[in-house]
């Protein structure tokens, strides 16, 4: 697991240096997001270390509070631009519970559509732009465009689909606003819909291609083995409904998250970190997670693409998680093509909502992993209170046990090498931190 020959990343100080220093990147842009990394190390060994957020509160469910059920998906969709549709679906179908209104049959194809799109962009712009470049020992994509030019261009088009498609059904693709609890405002014709279906043929080979190009990275070597947590579907790949499960054999319905998960406060962070009530224990959501709970439900094409870049039914190295997105992007791909060429617009852009008291509980795979919702009702549909908890606040733990292993394994690299594979290590997980820049300041004490 000692990866301490390294090709990538500036080079520092000798490790054998045993003075306390102190490594500060001011403004790591390939993040979102603002935090430290402290790490104190005595005798060969980590004794000590903890990834801080510096995030502030944003109160979205204090916001939330008195207003119509109707607004809840307008409102969490601004918690995150990247992706919007993942709060907007779980926002809705937790209200669609409450009210006792399940969205099935067309619409429900058209909102999977939908998420598709946001998948397909938000991968894309990930393991193309953030992450590659970290592989390739590059500070950025521009230096990426330079040296692989073709490879940024190809990146850009098919994340420009994904764009497309969120902005034929939503209205826009940042923030949507054709989309309401229940379904959508208006639907677009038959016509439009199938329009996208050559940019999809296209958009599918396109994600092959890059996934078997970033499969001949030179990955670090570590493995963990991870309590993966995801939805499922017995048919199908799960994007925007299914059952919670794990690895462990966990398998409950949605509504019994809160059974079984929760979040709670830790003395050097502002971010809350999730707890699995059952084991005390880090555990994983998002693509490797998902991965490893859903390999059977991909389609053939992409468990292929996925062998073709090296991975197997399971991943548990988490640098490879850039190769899982792309496996997930060709799916997406595809299943937005299949959706394509069989719409026929629906006679109806909603199914009819009546206020009412109740409890909703709604989660979908946002592409960082589980985005759960739960709210209360009054008689008038009114929130009486609501709950969000986000893949990134879930990953918390289980980054900083993924940073005690890599920092453990490297312990004879130096200083500004080791800053690097922290580095790269949180980029793993394509942490949703806030709207900042400035992500890590990380410590080392030796001695």
């Amino acid at each position: 697991m000692n990866d301490a020959h390294r090709t990538d990343g500036p080079t520092g100080e000798t490790a054998g240096d045993v003075r306390a220093r102190t490594i500060k990147v001011d403004a790591l842009a390939r993040v979102e997001g603002e935090g430290a990394l402290y790490v104190r190390i005595k005798d060969g060994a980590v004794k000590d270390i903890r990834f801080r957020i510096f995030e502030p509160p944003r109160f979205f469910e204090a916001l939330l509070r008195g207003r119509r059920f109707t607004d809840a998906p307008d409102i969490t969709a601004r918690i995150c631009g990247i992706c919007p549709v993942a709060y907007i679906m779980s926002s809705s179908k937790a209200m669609e519970q409450a009210l006792g209104a399940p969205v099935d049959g067309p619409l429900a194809d058209l909102r999977r559509l939908f998420y598709c799109g946001e998948w397909i962009q938000s991968h894309v712009l990930h393991a193309a732009m953030l992450h590659a470049p970290d592989f390739l020992g590059l500070d950025d994509a521009l230096q990426l465009a330079k040296t692989q030019p073709e490879l940024v261009e190809k990146a850009l088009r098919l994340k420009k689909i994904g764009n497309d498609i969120m902005a034929l059904l939503g209205g826009r693709s940042v923030h949507p606003v054709n989309t309401c609890v229940g379904g959508f405002y208006s639907v677009p014709p038959t016509a439009a819909v199938r329009a996208l279906a050559d940019d999809l043929e296209w958009a599918v080979e396109a994600g092959a291609e890059l996934c078997r190009a970033f499969g001949g990275f030179d990955f670090p070597e570590f493995e963990y083995d991870y309590t993966c947590v995801s939805l499922h579907l017995p048919d199908r790949y799960a994007i925007e409904d299914g059952r919670v499960v794990s690895n462990r054999g966990l398998d409950i319905p949605v509504d019994a998250f809160l059974d079984h998960f929760d979040e709670e406060h830790v003395a050097h962070s502002n971010a809350l970190h999730g707890v699995d009530l059952d084991n005390r224990a880090p555990y994983l959501v998002g693509p490797l997670a998902r991965y490893t709970n859903n390999f059977a439900q991909l389609s053939d094409l992409a468990q292929a693409t996925a062998r073709e870049a090296g991975l197997g039914p399971a991943c548990r190295n988490p640098f490879k998680s850039l190769l899982v997105r792309m496996v997930e992007t060709v799916y997406a791909c595809e299943e937005a093509l299949r959706l394509v060429r069989a719409y026929e617009q629906p006679p109806a852009p909603s199914v009819p909502l009546e206020p009412r008291a109740g409890t909703g509980h709604g989660a979908t795979e946002a592409p960082r992993g589980i985005l759960y919702h739960r709210y209360e009702l009054d008689a008038e549909g009114r929130i009486v209170s609501a709950r969000i908890i986000p893949p990134t606040s879930q990953n918390q733990p289980q980054i900083e046990r993924d940073l005690l292993g890599v920092v453990q394994a490297n312990l004879d690299m130096p200083d500004e090498d080791l800053k690097w594979r922290c580095e790269q290590t949180i980029r793993n997980y394509d942490p949703c931190i806030s709207c900042a820049t400035h992500f890590l300041d990380l410590r080392v004490e030796r001695g």
